[in-house]
């Protein structure tokens, strides 16, 4: 029975998800979720730069829900490509490593406490400018007073929900994942696609085809797990 109310929690939070998506005012209310996402999709980018041999040396969140993760050296064509895959997939393996942890509601309010501190030592190591700063701290303050106040079964919807948004959001950004160009905090940079194209082969569209698919793999494995 556990596992079947963990797909029914993961059920619940994401028609939750969905609706709000069709609603006036409802990406506002999501507004904090696809910061996360976005917050997970640099730590993408700055944990991969780790894994090659380079150095990520800042992380940061826009108001507009932007972000970029600043990293340094020279790991090569492969590495780079690998770098900004990275960032493109980081949301979909999130969210399904916390639908994971998360799948017994007793262990819920453990996993938001790990969750907080997580944000809080990122934010230590790598947020540099003031609004990634003050997000990533008050999320992680509202984590850790969830974690204290709510009874299991709430706590086990919060993660869900979270997890529901990470899980959805490679499909929210599948206009990004087939576009040349980003928009980050106003400035039109090259889009992860068109690095990974400038990196290796072929054109952006086909590595956005590549991560999409491999993202949905990557879900689809995720939920078949919970």
């Amino acid at each position: 029975m556990k596992p079947l109310r963990s797909r029914h929690l993961l059920i619940l939070s994401t028609a939750a998800v969905v609706l709000l998506w069709q609603l006036p005012y409802g990406r506002q209310l999501l507004y904090p979720l696809t910061l996360l996402a976005t917050y997970a999709h640099e730590m993408g980018h700055g944990l991969t730069a780790l894994l090659t041999g380079a150095e990520f040396d800042q992380m940061l969140l826009h108001a507009d829900g932007s972000g970029v993760a600043v990293w340094r050296g020279n790991p090569g064509r492969l590495a780079s490509a690998f770098i900004a895959a990275g960032g493109l997939a980081a949301p979909a393996f999130a969210g399904v490593v916390l639908l994971l942890v998360s799948s017994k509601p007793r262990f819920a309010r453990n996993v938001l406490v790990a969750l907080s501190v997580l944000l809080l030592v990122s934010m230590a190591l790598w947020s540099r400018n003031v609004f990634g700063v003050a997000f990533l701290l008050a999320v992680a303050i509202a984590l850790g007073i969830a974690a204290k106040m709510l009874p299991d079964a709430a706590a086990a919807f919060v993660l869900h929900l979270i997890a529901a948004m990470l899980c959805l959001s490679w499909f929210n950004n599948l206009g990004y994942l087939f576009s040349a160009q980003a928009i980050v905090n106003g400035v039109a940079l090259p889009s992860d696609s068109a690095v990974i194209a400038q990196a290796l082969w072929l054109p952006y569209w086909f590595w956005g085809g590549v991560v999409a698919v491999f993202s949905f793999a990557v879900v689809a494995f995720g939920i078949s797990r919970t």
